[in-house]
């Protein structure tokens, strides 16, 4: 068996960027890594061609063996991989499968999961774009052992971090990922020298973060004020970001902002997507009176550009709408 706390046998499943932290804190934390696990190869970009999931370069960077399987519940070949090296703890990271009943059952200190949320709050695929875009000021990373619901294990650790008032989903990924590494180290550690208990979660008080959808993006102005829409925009960064309509042609905002001073009050009401054209300036009215400034926009298929450039390529009339 292996040293309790240290230098335990692992199988690290993990697939995107924000896993990679975690897989380099167990190496230097002299753990074996005796298998990674991530997702196939995918086409990416432009011209479609075919990449491998940070997780995997990092492991090849590392000299770890990877393996990539298409499906995991039934394969039958994957199951006696795992069964042959006998983990002590399989730890999961973002990483994009379902782990199935047999894969929780095989490990001694289970299946370590790290999610980035202050669970039961956000469970789901989109914990850290969904608190952004509900205004939260605050969320986190758990670790949690794995069991056959979604996201509903037992507590393990838990960790807080601020979120900044104009902060975005692509800014806190990072800091998150690499705030959670050492906090799966400590979990393992505790639960090998049973100094951690698994605490179960309070499920009456679970909210979601369901998968983004590209409906997501699409601004409300009638239901939602300026802030609401902005922090939806700052949540929904890189995709589905934020979009409306404008002349029948689909406007795409890549920044903005919440209005504030006398200009905008001073406008009165105003039909929420109803826009106003002033010293280069484009404001747009929300819900309950409150206003939003784009302040970089291109219609679909054209470049991405200052507001000041947009208007002197694309004159709006005085009832020009959004929406």
């Amino acid at each position: 068996m292996a040293n309790p706390g240290n230098g335990l046998k692992l199988v690290f499943c993990g697939t995107p960027d924000f896993a990679v932290p975690t897989l380099q804190a167990l190496l230097a934390a002299h753990h074996q890594i005796a298998l990674v696990v991530s997702q196939p190869d995918r086409p990416t970009g432009r011209d479609q061609q075919l990449t491998a999931p940070a997780v995997k370069q990092a492991a090849l960077a590392a000299g770890l063996p990877v393996t990539q399987p298409e499906k995991i519940r039934t394969n039958a070949e994957f199951r006696a991989q795992l069964e042959s090296i006998a983990p002590d703890a399989i730890v999961v990271v973002a990483y994009g499968r379902i782990i199935p009943p047999w894969m929780l059952a095989l490990p001694r200190l289970g299946c370590i999961n790290l999610h980035a949320s202050l669970l039961p709050k956000y469970r789901g695929a989109a914990p850290i774009q969904w608190a952004i875009a509900m205004g939260d000021a605050y969320t986190g990373n758990t670790t949690m052992l794995l069991e056959e619901g979604l996201d509903t294990g037992p507590i393990l650790l838990q960790q807080t971090m601020e979120i900044a008032p104009d902060q975005t989903s692509v800014d806190l990924f990072p800091l998150l990922a690499r705030a959670g590494a050492p906090l799966v180290v400590e979990t393992l550690a505790g639960l090998a020298n049973g100094s951690i208990h698994p605490q179960p979660q309070s499920h009456e008080v679970a909210t979601f973060a369901p998968i983004l959808n590209r409906e997501d993006g699409r601004i409300d102005f009638a239901t939602r004020t300026a802030h609401e829409i902005y922090n939806r925009w700052r949540g929904f960064q890189p995709w589905p970001g934020a979009f409306t309509a404008l002349n029948g042609k689909k406007l795409i905002v890549h920044r903005m902002s919440i209005t504030r001073g006398s200009y905008a009050e001073a406008l009165g009401f105003a039909e929420p997507g109803w826009i106003v054209v002033e010293s280069h300036r484009l404001l747009a009215a929300c819900a309950e009176n409150t206003w939003l400034e784009f302040l970089e926009l291109p219609l679909e298929g054209k470049k991405r550009m200052t507001t000041d450039e947009f208007l002197r390529g694309n004159p709006l009339p005085a009832d020009a709408r959004l929406g």
